[in-house]
């Protein structure tokens, strides 16, 4: 069965306050699920959350001016 973890635990994991994952809850931008009055989400579902909002970083430009014929 996968793990299931708190706000805390996401927040922990995330390196933020317990507002942020709470916010992604309440405006639907991460899976989690409810057991009783308690909100849980899969531990996958935040590793699909960093994946999506991962970028790689962009080779600089060169620094020569271009010439327009």
């Amino acid at each position: 069965m996968e793990r299931l973890l708190t706000v805390d635990q996401v927040a922990e994991l995330l390196g933020t306050t317990v507002r942020f994952p709470r916010r992604l809850i309440e405006e639907h931008r991460i899976e989690y699920v409810k057991v009783g009055r308690h909100v849980r989400i899969p531990e996958r579902a935040v590793a699909a959350f960093i994946d999506a909002h991962t970028y790689e970083p962009v080779a600089p430009r060169s620094a020569g001016l271009r010439r327009v014929a």
